[in-house]
């Protein structure tokens, strides 16, 4: 949903690719007037795959940016730098990966002392990192599906990424609050790495690595430490079935009709099924025994016996079998809705995931062309009259949505 609950919150945001872009966006879905800085022409994401045409607007782009306004500003220029240094002192907030000289926490809080400002890092020393070369140090590409140390498999979603993104959003509201209760500003720095390495630990992993002084397997679709993993249908149609809980492993148990199986199984293995790193231990010959039952069936049948008892699963799809065939996305779903993007068309968007009950929400407005607010926001952050805005697209320190390059 967009809700208004930080309507009086303005934050310039200059930023590139997912963390910081996705954090303004976050915050943007919570009723924040969020300003992105873009170059004129566009900065080094904004034709990003996928694009709607070899030379149209990046679908990418664009869905990371809703809900923003958008100022295009030559910050090669002095004046612009100015301008973009004025915008973040009078909204009072600054979200960046971009830090730089002329635009940091210390030059803001010279000028305005309850300046807020958040950094999203590669690592901590300021050294570069990104999402794929973080992951590839976490271990997780050594024990993801079939890998070993010497071919590990990455992952294709940037989890870290998105991790780092409501991190930041989150700690960006946090330094709000903050500023509210004693007057005083904030120099946020967030690591890529160090949100992470941290989530490692807080998962156990770092701590399971030091005292028990081993790595973790490889496991294919095995869920580590208790039972789940896939299963094909007879028309060919595949489904992922967990059972972590109690309540989980008796129903698929039941739903499977294999109990005397099971209770013949624990015994010649010497395990109890009830507890689940037992279900873990001998999750090889559960899987045996559960496989024939899926493989007879339809998915059509599957489905019915799954849901009848309650069995904890889920179908595989591609995108666009999910896009039609899936209730949980469309605007039957209070969090999507369809919106006009310019020039992508019309698609279905979602709004923030968070459902608050008795707050009204507003619709998502599209990812702008570049340079759309620039008048707009230069009148209405910085006070500047017309002849003045004029006076700067005339010496091409800032621009409209016309020098947009997929206009």
């Amino acid at each position: 949903m967009t809700y208004s609950i930080l309507k009086n919150v303005s934050i310039i945001e200059s930023s590139a690719f997912i963390a910081a872009p996705l954090a303004g966006m976050t915050l943007a879905q919570f009723g924040a007037d969020v300003i992105r800085i873009d170059m004129i022409g566009g900065g080094i994401d904004y034709q990003r795959m996928p694009r709607i045409s070899p030379r149209g607007r990046s679908l990418y782009w664009t869905s990371l940016n809703k809900g923003k306004r958008s100022v295009a500003v030559d910050i090669r220029q002095p004046q612009g730098k100015e301008l973009v240094a004025e915008m973040a002192i009078a909204a009072g907030s600054l979200l960046t990966n971009m830090e730089t000289p002329w635009l940091n926490h210390e030059v803001l809080s010279s000028r305005r002392a309850d300046a807020i400002a958040c950094v999203i890092q590669g690592n901590a020393d300021g050294s570069t990192a990104v999402d794929y070369t973080v992951n590839c140090s976490t271990g997780y590409p050594s024990i993801t599906g079939e890998a070993n140390a010497s071919r590990p498999v990455n992952h294709v979603l940037p989890a870290w990424d998105v991790a780092c993104a409501y991190q930041a959003a989150f700690a960006t509201v946090a330094a709000l609050n903050h500023r509210q209760s004693t007057g005083e500003g904030s120099n946020i720095k967030l690591a890529l790495s160090d949100v992470a390495f941290s989530t490692l630990s807080h998962l156990g992993v770092l701590a399971e690595a030091e005292l028990l002084g081993k790595e973790r397997p490889a496991l294919g679709n095995h869920l580590y430490g208790a039972f789940g993993l896939d299963f094909g249908t007879a028309d060919g149609q595949r489904v992922m079935v967990v059972a972590i809980s109690a309540g989980q492993w008796k129903a698929l148990i039941q739903c499977c009709e294999i109990e005397a199986a099971i209770a013949g199984a624990q015994q010649s293995l010497n395990l109890n099924f009830d507890d689940e790193a037992q279900r873990f231990e001998g999750r090889e010959i559960i899987a045996a025994l559960i496989r024939p039952w899926f493989s007879c069936r339809s998915y059509e049948q599957v489905e019915a016996a799954l849901n009848r008892f309650r069995v904890c699963w889920g179908k595989y799809n591609g995108v666009r079998e999910l896009l039609t065939s899936d209730p949980r996305v469309g605007t039957n779903n209070p969090i999507y809705e369809r919106i006009d993007t310019p020039g992508v068309g019309n698609h279905l968007a979602a709004r923030s995931a968070a459902r608050f009950d008795g707050l009204e929400h507003t619709p998502t407005t599209a990812a702008p062309l570049l340079g759309t607010h620039t008048d707009e926001v230069l009148h209405q952050i910085l006070g500047l009259s017309g002849e003045q805005i004029g006076r700067l697209h005339d010496a091409g320190v800032v621009a409209g949505p016309e020098k947009d390059p997929t206009h």
